[in-house]
């Protein structure tokens, strides 16, 4: 009895060392892997080159079309091809200028111009999207590696374990059966199997979470990349996450025209309302179609002396040239009602975005209530009672008053309480961090209203 009570005295240093929180080695933050993604995101710079094009367009868009010289020598006489022969024979010399249609080019900069506004709004959303992306790679690579350290701890346990046992059954002391040394043996062996699965999974999040980190080389031809970080090693404490907009969740329920009005001003919706914009002003520009076109010319006609010394005076010409829209039925009118098509489109776009906004909101609003309420449950009750469950199996074990199986099973239970507590933590951080991307408000609300 001495020898059983020996053995299982050796356990008190390991479950000791499971209730305490060990300072980890510092990590990459959570904060400080958004930060450097956005950083090294090439996307944001691809979006400011393609704002200085549509800006440069604009200014170009302004600028009337360049004017047309011709140069010809008109009416030379083909038995002599003598300039002087005839008194029609003369060089010509004409410049003519056309002007677009009504008010095309102020309303096609305009137009330009407006479209440049988008490019901002859609790098806000692009930051809020990687702030998303990464935040929910980050937290699945926490639970793996949360879920590792965990289960290493416990592996120690069971490998105690299984050498008490082998030890109980082996002097005869006490109810040890072979039944249960086989028993133990066989958890330790799922628990290294469950090891090499999370392992995987915290590979595998770790190879995404990576492709954040990787910093282009633009001054390279071909393809150069360096990474920020060889190895991966995540902090090991969980970040606070708060909801952007906390008075929503304290509403009852919000209706669907208050959540339709706070996304209204997140900046994928406002790039739509930039894109109708651009729409509207199509449909302006179409119409201009309605509107003759203008053009001014004018040349001089230069003559040589008669062959007998007689001068001939030299032409000059100008004229004005315009187009009549009147046959505007299977061309212009289509081309305004093609606009107006366009415009009326990109409002069932805005109209989809919100819609789909607005369920997404819901669902994750759903999600962070039960998640809170299970939380709740894992504090206050789950994983007291499956601690004190565990303590009590193996007091009734050393005690000769319980079975081997129920103190691997109670400490396999009071694992997985563990486990799915972290779990329930990283599941609420994601749904914070995925309902914070629908939150999030545009800085440039003023200038695009």
């Amino acid at each position: 009895m001495f020898k059983r009570f020996a053995c299982l005295g050796a356990l008190a240093p390991i479950f000791s060392l499971m209730a305490a929180n060990a300072n980890a080695e510092q990590g990459i933050s959570l904060e400080q892997a958004v930060s450097l993604a956005q950083q090294n995101d090439p996307w944001l710079r691809g979006s400011q080159l393609q704002q200085s094009a549509v800006e440069a367009r604009s200014t170009a868009s302004a600028t009337m079309p360049d004017p047309q010289i011709s140069i010809s020598a008109m009416n030379l006489p083909t038995d002599s091809w003598e300039f002087d022969q005839e008194p029609m024979t003369q060089l010509k010399v004409g410049v003519s200028q056309m002007f677009p249609r009504g008010d095309t080019l102020t309303i096609k900069n305009s137009q330009l111009k407006t479209e440049a506004t988008k490019f901002p709004l859609l790098r806000e959303n692009r930051n809020a999207q990687v702030k998303r992306q990464v935040s929910q790679l980050w937290l699945d690579a926490y639970l793996a590696q949360t879920t590792v350290d965990l289960i290493n701890k416990d592996k120690a346990l069971f490998e105690q374990m299984v050498d008490i046992a082998k030890a109980s059954y082996s002097s005869a002391v006490g109810k040890t059966r072979q039944q249960d040394v086989i028993r133990a043996q066989l958890e330790l062996l799922r628990l290294d199997d469950r090891l090499m699965s999370e392992q995987q999974k915290l590979e595998a999040a770790s190879a995404a979470l990576s492709e954040w980190f990787y910093q282009s080389n633009e001054q390279q031809n071909s393809a150069y990349f360096q990474q920020a970080y060889a190895e991966i090693t995540l902090s090991s404490a969980l970040p606070k996450l708060n909801v952007n907009n906390p008075q929503l969740l304290k509403q009852h329920r919000p209706t669907v025209n208050q959540l339709a009005q706070l996304l209204a001003t997140h900046p994928a919706v406002l790039a739509i309302d930039v894109k109708e914009k651009v729409a509207k002003k199509g449909v302006e520009l179409a119409n201009q179609q309605y509107q003759p076109q203008w053009g001014v010319n004018a040349s001089y006609g230069y003559r040589d002396d008669a062959p007998d010394g007689m001068d001939r005076a030299d032409f000059f010409s100008v004229g004005v040239t315009f187009d009549l829209p009147l046959f505007t039925e299977n061309r212009q009118d289509q081309q305004v009602a093609a606009s107006i098509a366009e415009s009326e489109a990109v409002k069932t776009e805005k109209l989809l975005l919100i819609r789909n906004m607005i369920a997404e909101v819901d669902k994750e609003m759903n999600n962070l209530q039960r998640l809170s309420q299970r939380q709740a449950l894992y504090d206050q009750q789950l994983l007291k009672q499956t601690h004190e469950q565990a303590e009590a199996a193996l007091t009734a074990y050393t005690n000769d008053d319980g079975d081997f199986a129920e103190v691997v099973q109670a400490r396999i239970a009071e694992l997985n309480t563990t486990i799915e507590k972290v779990k329930i933590d990283v599941d609420t951080l994601k749904t914070v961090s995925r309902l914070n991307y629908f939150l999030t408000q545009a800085q440039q609300t003023q200038s695009v209203r």
